[in-house]
C-alpha cells in the first residue's frame, strides 16, 4: 500500500480522526495527512499511505478555500465554534461596501493567526493555552494570498459573504474573516469553510470516507500514485548502475541534467520509469550533482 488519497473530510471530524479511520479501513499503521482542517471545515484532506508519508513534504503547497464570512459577529475562535464576544447587526451592509477592502488581503501580508490554533508555543498548542485561560502571545506570520473571488452575498441582520480564496501554506481563513470585519468596523467571523484544493488534489476528485470504505470492501481501492501526486516536479532518469549507487546514499555526478536549474528538488527514476525517490540537484565542482533526499 503506497500512495495518496484525496479525502473529502466531513463536518465534525478532526484531521486526526480521519487519519485514524483510514488507518482502520486499510489496516495499515503508516498513514498521515498533508494539512490540518478544523472540525467545522470540510473538503480536501490529502492523505498519504505507507511509505508515501515520507513524500508529503514534496507535494504542492498552494491551497484554495470556499469560505462564508459572517459580519456583525466576533468570537473567541474567529469561527462559530467559539464564544460570541461581540454582536452588532449589519442590516445596511452591502457587498459593494466590502469589495474595496478585499484587495488589501492580496499578495504577501502579515497575519496574526487565531489564538485558538494548532501553532506550537513552548511545546504546547496555542488552543491548549487559550483553553486554560492563559494570555496567548500569537506570533505574526507572513502569508501569501494570490486571489479572492466573490461568489455570493447573503444580506440580512448579519450579512454573509461567500468567497473563493487562493493562498499559500500557513494561511488562516479565520484570520481573514476576523480582519475583514475589523476593517469594516463591524466585526467578522468564519461561518463556513470548505477546502477545494490542497497539495495538488481537487475536491472534484476526492472521495468520502463512505466511498473509501465501499471501494476497500469491494477490492477496488487504488491510491493515487506518487508519480501523479508529484507530477509538478521534474523527473530525472538514471541508468541501472547509477540508480543502485544513488539508492545506497551516493551522490551521482552528471554533466548536465537537461532543463533543470539548480538547486532543485526532482523525482528520480531508474530506466523503465521505476520510481526511486526524491533527490536534489546541486552544482558541484565539475558539474551538476544529484543528492538523495528520500530513497524509497
Amino acid at each position: 500500500m503506497f500512495g495518496f488519497i484525496a479525502l473529502n473530510k466531513p463536518l465534525g471530524l478532526t484531521s486526526h480522526d480521519c487519519v485514524a479511520q483510514v488507518r482502520r479501513l486499510l489496516r495499515i499503521k503508516k498513514v498521515g495527512h498533508g494539512g490540518t482542517l478544523d472540525p467545522l471545515a470540510t473538503g480536501v484532506l490529502p492523505i498519504a499511505v505507507g511509505k508515501a508519508t515520507r513524500l508529503l513534504q514534496f507535494l504542492p503547497e498552494n491551497k484554495a478555500y470556499r469560505a462564508i464570512i459572517r459580519f456583525g459577529t466576533q468570537t473567541t475562535t474567529d469561527d462559530l465554534e467559539g464564544e460570541v464576544i461581540q454582536c452588532q447587526p449589519t442590516p445596511n451592509l452591502t457587498s459593494e461596501d466590502i469589495k474595496p477592502f478585499l484587495c488589501e488581503f492580496i499578495g504577501k501580508i502579515e497575519q496574526i493567526p487565531p489564538a485558538y490554533s494548532a501553532i506550537q508555543q513552548g511545546g504546547k498548542r496555542l488552543y491548549e493555552l487559550a483553553r486554560q485561560g492563559k494570555t496567548v502571545e500569537v506570533p505574526v506570520r507572513t502569508v501569501e494570498i494570490t486571489k479572492i473571488d466573490v461568489l455570493n452575498w447573503y444580506p440580512g441582520e448579519f450579512g454573509e459573504l461567500e468567497v473563493l480564496i487562493y493562498c499559500g501554506p500557513g494561511t488562516y481563513i479565520r484570520a481573514i474573516a476576523r480582519d475583514l470585519g475589523e476593517k469594516l468596523q463591524v466585526g467578522g467571523t468564519l461561518a463556513g469553510l470548505e477546502r477545494t484544493e490542497s497539495c495538488g488534489m481537487k475536491l472534484s476528485d476526492s472521495v468520502s470516507l463512505e466511498q473509501l470504505k465501499i471501494e476497500v470492501e469491494q477490492g477496488n481501492f487504488t491510491p493515487i500514485s506518487p508519480e501523479l501526486g508529484l507530477k509538478h516536479l521534474i523527473g530525472v532518469s538514471l541508468l541501472e548502475i547509477q540508480g543502485q549507487r544513488w539508492c545506497q546514499g551516493q551522490k551521482i555526478a552528471y554533466p548536465s541534467f537537461n532543463g533543470v536549474s539548480v538547486p532543485q528538488i526532482v523525482r528520480v527514476h531508474e530506466e523503465g520509469e521505476k520510481f526511486l525517490g526524491m533527490g536534489e540537484i546541486v552544482l558541484g565542482e565539475t558539474g551538476q550533482i544529484l543528492i538523495p533526499k528520500v530513497v524509497m
